[in-house]
């Protein structure tokens, strides 16, 4: 798929957030698929993996999707928007998860059974708002490599927080444990994005 020899560092600092996309260009869903399948080696919580992805592509739905965010342009140009969801019953996958990890030699059946017991227990009895918090932070994880990963594939993308998050939960019909966190939007830029500064690392920084 990527074909570029460009460094991680070069990636991280070409990344920009992109809202001018070249209209009608179609990205395969064979393309998607494969940067998603990467995107998701990224970190969580005891591996419960709570991302779960609505890849949205229909012209026609990314107009009305524009209209409950906040009416911004890149929802309907872009190629398409990667709809990042946070599972809040994903401890209901331990044993699935964990079973992989011992078919596949990452650790034996007692550490796997120990794992299985204690990511249900744990999870599966904190209050809503811990779990929210949770599966935010790994969303953030894998939204990341989303655009890092984009960047090498030689598309544009661009994080958008700013969407009701009820209204859209109310229109894809997303079931009760599932709540949307980001829409990633991407494709082909048809502007440059805008340059940013960033504050002094010594500013930001405290060594102990």
């Amino acid at each position: 798929m990527p074909t570029t020899q460009t460094t991680m560092e070069q990636i991280m600092h070409d990344r920009k957030s992109v809202r001018k996309y070249k209209e009608g260009v179609v990205i395969p869903e064979e393309k998607i698929q494969y940067l998603l399948q990467q995107a998701i080696t990224a970190p969580s919580s005891s591996n419960m993996q709570p991302w779960r992805f609505l890849v949205i592509q229909d012209q026609q739905v990314k107009k009305e999707l524009r209209a409950i965010a906040n009416n911004q342009e890149q929802v309907e140009t872009s190629s398409a928007i990667i709809a990042v969801l946070g599972d809040l019953s994903m401890y209901e996958n331990a044993e699935q998860i964990y079973d992989a990890n011992f078919e596949q030699g990452f650790m034996t059946r007692e550490v796997a059974d120990f794992m299985i017991k204690n990511s249900r227990s744990l999870y599966g009895n904190l209050p809503e708002a811990i779990l929210k918090n949770i599966v935010h932070f790994d969303a953030g994880l894998v939204s990341m490599q989303i655009m890092l990963l984009a960047k090498d594939m030689g598309y544009d993308t661009v994080p958008m927080g700013g969407f009701d998050k009820v209204k859209f939960a109310e229109k894809f019909n997303l079931p009760q444990n599932e709540i949307p966190i980001l829409l990633i939007a991407i494709g082909e830029a048809s502007a440059s994005a805008y340059g940013s500064s960033r504050l002094p690392l010594t500013q930001i920084t405290r060594f102990i």
